[in-house]
């Protein structure tokens, strides 16, 4: 909670709730003494902070914490207050409250837990005289105060002791039971010893140099019994403090400011390393000795509060301190249920997959979000950034789950959410999060518990979270009571994976669910997934999801904190990939072999984006090289399915594959993926699917569960069955390509891959497709279907379909291999192509600029908000029947540089040429930075030798529109003015926009200025723009330079005045080209609208002047139109 407090002096109030509210305090001089302050009931922590902003009273207003800080609050604060209360006369009575004061400030709960047997291999044996330095300035700033028992019974004469002797250290910790000495001792004596383990990790802070001290004394008499030595915070004044009392755990506490040498270290002169006080557990960060105990905490039992507060999350994790040896860093023990079960979970997710399985390549991470999916609707899909515009997570996922907690709401449940389409990787990244813990990667998780969302579709309802958390992981593990407890103490170091979230049956309730479970109430699976997204169950916690972007699903996440998307690989990380599968598989003599192949496909290299694909090519490729040298891969993924099932469905028992492509489609149907033992139609069958690889058991799944391996071998299947059954009627089978979905009953398009498979395994020759897996047994009942499904896909018009149909039908006809359907296709396509907003990945890319070449015919494309790759922009680009194409500002420019650096003059030149911006709408002000990109490379080529001219897109530009809005917009809009003049073709400039860009009079004043180079200028919009009189004058000056040229001017809904009017009226007769001229809605009254009308009546050639204003009496202007008609007040 944040106090202001104002500037008039006043006294200080306080608050009756005491600690818990901040005061209402008012700065200002002191009135009366500190005996008055003493008295009051202020809170002593607000106390120190009022006092440290006394020499800020001349300000008006100042801002007070009432929990301070490391930044507020401090030693040194407290030690200037003291000092200057000793000086008052007339308090020093109450010195006995003074010291009251201290102990309780300084009676924390994180110093309770200190206990005397610390560091207890430190002993009086083990001590070697030698001299010690001590600061000279040690009597004079750094007094310690006594506490009430140590007191003179004549308190107003009473003054500080003389300090102690001490050690040039950091903070000292040690009874003071007896009177004895030890030997003097060196600082590298007494340092160099074997660092010892400590129950509490001491958090550090910024290092902070710190001037040198001169030595006075040469020696520490140290106490009899065990000494710690503690890093104190940054902000101690140089010199020493002595604390005893009771309720700290200790007898005497000595503070010094100074660096603590390490092992075989000689202490620098300067620059000394201070380092901080444990982290107060509700506050992390804050270093306070005032912080309030765990016991003064609401709502937490203690040990949840203590049990790790000491921990920096982001630096020190119990496998990190064991990994780095880093003994005297470790965190406080815990029980040893508790340890056990960590090392049997670090063992569970530490082992990798082996051979070809435990291949990871590193892909990006890109920053996603959700935006609506059209104007008119509230729906939201998964926004399409440009390349340039991708916000990569930078540093992996270990810094990108760092970063995703770092901006969580303190004890809130943090929903993070990977995306990506099926084959991606998704479950391999979420197995490799959960490695990177095992290893030590994550440290701000103490547990990570990962589980496979298809084992959570389970009836019943007696599940408990200990059930969700220990059962349904990969490996159950083993769990007493004690170790639930430690965990559910501390959610916010909890870490829960749940991959393949789509696979959970209607999972967009469970944020929108009214009511969710108690913790200790048994109920289904379901509701515990409720409870915990409706932050129930281990509140603070972190949820990680993995899913595929489709369907209600996205809406659902549109309140996740943070979203990210897997990319797939790049062209270069599918080549090593092949490399290093042929390498686990130990064919390292194919390698070179396979990479050739694989670029003979270029369909197929275009595809291996996609991980799952990339190992299906490679393990087709392997099967193809062990039967010789002249192998080939298919042109299609039917091809490339049909190669990888074709020997195991010979060697099945008969129809076999048939029956497992039914069992596909229907778990299809009912959007699953994992199947039992007992639907296989006989023994049999699930045998030899097991054996083959086309079945197998899940992680985390049950002895009696299956899946199939990955979701696109499902989809072929899918369409298998598709094929083969008599069941589907002819009619219903042109639904199964999803190309015009139908209003009523739309299907449910779940196994996505299944129109492509379906149009190959129908039209591609029997042989070598459908005949090669069931034989030639199905030959008439396939001919029926391809000649269904030939005729509608003759009938579809391309031109009507929208983008994203459009292109899957392209990839439809491409796997069918049936010349006279392509054909068809390609020469129904339209010359105008816009994909904008439409999602082109490689395989899109490619298929597309297939199509192109084949149409025999001029194409403009529009590839903007695409993502389109720079490999795939350069290959639609580089097409001889591209003749002009739209793209992203700076994928363009990025584009025009990598050809310029690799020497591909051609395709430069070519790239150049063909581009357009016209028209340009910046409605951002990465748009206006992008186009100053575009002009500013148009400088550079025209300055160069070897290219000469202007570039098309900025010499053929001729309507810009700017709509940056009112705070944006004023910013934005100097960096427009200053490159406005290169676009010397521009007709229309419109710079209105619905929520007004507010450029005022200093930016017409700057756009006037530009319009003797604007002398194509046809039509100038300044609507909304917060323009005055002063505006009016300016652009006054300016508009003779368009006077042969300007059409239309608008100055609709400004501020302008009678003389602003006038500025206008006079320059309108010179206006020889100016046809209709807008100035309603503005503030000038009948006597600006009169001269309006009188300079009208000198331009004949002016069509209208709408000059309707609330300000000017409805007669008047009635009678001004009356007298001309060309004044319109509508």
């Amino acid at each position: 909670m944040r106090c202001l407090a104002p500037h008039p002096a006043g006294s200080y109030l306080s608050d009756p709730q005491g600690s818990s509210q901040c005061a209402t305090m008012e700065l200002g001089p002191l009135e009366g003494s500190y005996l008055e302050l003493l008295n009051s009931d202020a809170d002593p922590l607000c106390l120190y902070h009022i006092y440290d902003q006394m020499d800020l009273a001349g300000e008006e207003e100042i801002e007070l914490y009432s929990e301070p800080d490391t930044d507020t609050i401090n030693c040194d604060q407290f030690s200037r207050l003291l000092c200057d209360m000793e000086g008052d006369e007339e308090t020093k009575e109450a010195y006995a409250n003074i010291a009251e004061l201290d102990q309780y400030v300084f009676q924390d709960s994180q110093l309770e837990g200190l206990s005397k047997d610390i560091f207890k291999h430190i002993g009086p044996d083990e001590v070697i005289g030698d001299s010690m330095e001590m600061p000279a300035e040690v009597g004079q700033k750094s007094q310690k105060r006594p506490f009430p028992e140590e007191l003179p019974a004549d308190l107003k004469h009473w003054k500080p002791a003389e300090p102690p002797t001490v050690v040039t250290g950091s903070f000292l910790v040690g009874p003071m039971s007896s009177s004895s000495t030890l030997p003097c001792l060196p600082l590298p004596a007494l340092f160099n010893q074997e660092p010892v383990s400590s129950r509490m990790c001491l958090e550090e802070t910024d290092q902070m140099p710190m001037p040198s001290s001169s030595s006075s004394l040469s020696c520490l008499n140290l106490p009899e019994g065990p000494v710690q030595f503690v890093p104190t915070v940054s902000t101690l004044p140089q010199g020493l403090w002595q604390i005893s009392g009771t309720g700290t755990g200790v007898s005497s506490i000595f503070i010094y400011h100074g660096e603590v040498p390490q092992a075989s270290q000689v202490p620098p002169p300067s620059g000394l390393t201070v380092h901080g006080l444990p982290t107060s557990p509700d506050r992390p960060g804050s270093t306070s000795p005032f912080a309030p105990s765990a016991t003064d905490l609401p709502s937490m039992p203690e040990p949840a509060l203590t049990s790790r507060a000491n921990v920096t999350e982001h630096k020190t994790s119990p496998t990190q301190c064991q990994a780095a040896g880093e003994v005297s860093n470790k965190l406080p023990k815990w029980p040893e249920p508790v340890e056990q079960f960590y090392r049997s979970l670090q063992d569970t997710y530490q082992a990798e997959p082996a051979g070809p399985d435990g291949i990871l390549m590193e892909v990006d991470l890109v920053q996603a979000r959700l935006e609506r999916s059209s104007s008119k609707s509230l729906e939201r899909e998964l926004a399409t950034p440009d390349w340039a515009e991708r916000q990569l997570a930078q540093g992996g996922l270990a810094e990108g789950l760092l970063a995703a907690k770092e901006r969580r709401r303190p004890r809130e449940t943090q929903v993070i959410a990977m995306l990506g389409k099926a084959g991606q990787g998704k479950s391999y990244w979420a197995g490799a999060v959960s490695r990177a813990w095992a290893c030590g990667r994550l440290p701000q998780y103490d547990f990570v518990f990962s589980v496979p969302c298809h084992c959570l579709n389970r009836p019943g309802d007696v599940y408990r979270l200990q059930d969700l958390l220990f059962s349904l992981g990969p490996r159950p593990l083993l769990a007493a009571d004690e170790v639930f407890s430690h965990i559910v103490k501390r959610p916010d170091r909890i870490l829960l994976i749940l991959d393949a979230f789509e696979e959970l049956e209607a999972q967009d309730g469970f944020l929108h669910s009214t009511c969710g479970p108690a913790p200790a109430e048994p109920c289904s699976l379901r509701g515990l997934l409720a409870g915990l997204f409706q932050k129930k169950l281990l509140r603070g916690c972190t949820l990680l999801l993995t899913a595929r972007p489709r369907g209600r699903l996205v809406q659902s996440l549109s309140k996740a904190d943070a979203l990210f998307e897997l990319s797939g690989f790049s062209m270069e990380q599918a080549q090593a990939y092949v490399m290093r599968y042929f390498e686990c598989s130990g064919m390292t003599e194919h390698q070179d072999r396979a990479l050739a192949l694989l670029r003979d496909r270029p369909f197929l290299l275009s595809h291996s984006h996609s991980p799952t694909l990339c190992r299906a090519v490679c393990q087709l490729s392997e099967a193809l090289l062990e039967l010789g040298e002249d192998a080939e891969l298919p042109s299609t993924l039917t091809g490339l399915y049909v190669g990888l099932l074709g020997r195991a469905a010979l060697s099945g028992p008969p129809g076999a594959l048939a029956e497992l492509a039914k069992l596909a489609w229907e778990l299809g149907r009912r959007h699953q993926s994992t199947l039992q033992e007992d639907q296989f139609p006989s023994a049999d069958v699930r045998t030899w699917a097991m054996a083959k690889g086309l079945v197998q058991h899940p992680p985390g799944a049950t002895e009696s569960e299956l899946a199939f391996p990955s979701f696109l071998l499902q989809c072929f299947l899918g369409a298998l069955w598709l094929t083969l059954s008599g069941e589907i009627k002819d009619k219903e089978l042109p639904q199964y390509l999803a190309l015009t979905p139908r209003k009523k009953r739309p299907y449910d398009n779940w196994l996505e891959g299944v129109p492509r498979f379906l149009t190959g395994l129908i039209f591609q020759p029997r042989a070598r497709c459908l005949g090669a897996l069931v034989g030639p047994s199905v030959t008439t009942l396939a001919d029926r279907k391809q000649k269904v499904l030939a005729r509608y896909l003759k009938r579809l018009q391309p031109g009507t379909l929208r983008a994203r149909q459009l292109l899957e039908l392209l990839h439809c006809t491409h796997e069918a291999e049936e010349a006279g359907i392509w054909q068809h296709v390609v020469q129904e396509l339209p010359a105008r192509l816009s994909f904008l907003g439409t999602r082109l990945t490689p395989p899109d890319a490619h298929v597309l600029g297939k199509a192109l070449e084949a149409a025999g015919q001029d194409f403009s494309l529009d590839l903007r908000s695409t993502g389109i790759d720079p490999s795939g922009l350069g290959s639609l680009v580089g097409l001889s029947c591209v003749t002009h194409f739209r793209a992203a500002l700076s994928d363009t420019v990025a584009l025009w540089e990598s050809l310029r650096q690799h020497g591909e003059t051609e395709l430069l030149q070519a790239a150049e040429e063909k581009f357009t911006i016209e028209p340009f709408k910046a409605k951002s002000l990465k748009d206006v930075e992008d186009l100053g990109k575009l002009v500013q490379t148009q400088r550079t080529r025209s300055s160069s030798e070897d290219t000469a001219g202007e570039l098309p897109a900025v010499r053929d530009l001729k309507k810009l529109e700017f709509a940056l809005g009112p705070i944006s917009g004023p910013q934005a809009f100097p960096k427009l003015v200053r490159i406005l003049t290169a676009f010397s073709s521009l007709q229309h400039l419109d710079l209105d926009a619905l929520s007004e860009n507010k450029i005022g009079d200093e930016g017409v004043s700057q756009l006037s200025a530009t319009f003797p180079q604007l002398k194509s200028l046809e039509t100038l919009n300044l609507s909304q723009n917060s323009i005055t009189d002063l505006g009016a004058y300016k652009l006054a000056e300016g508009l003779p330079s368009l006077a042969a040229s300007l059409l239309r001017l608008s100055l609709y809904n400004n501020c302008i005045c009678d003389m602003g009017a006038e500025s206008l009226a006079r320059v309108l007769p010179d206006m020889v080209s100016l046809r209709v001229m807008d100035v309603q809605y503005n503030k000038f009254t009948a006597a600006g609208a009169q001269q309006l009308a009188a300079s009208l009546r000198k331009c004949p050639h002016v069509e209208t002047l709408a000059m309707w204003t609330p300000t000017i009496p409805f007669s008047v202007q009635e009678h001004l139109q009356q007298q001309d008609s060309r004044i319109s007040l509508r």
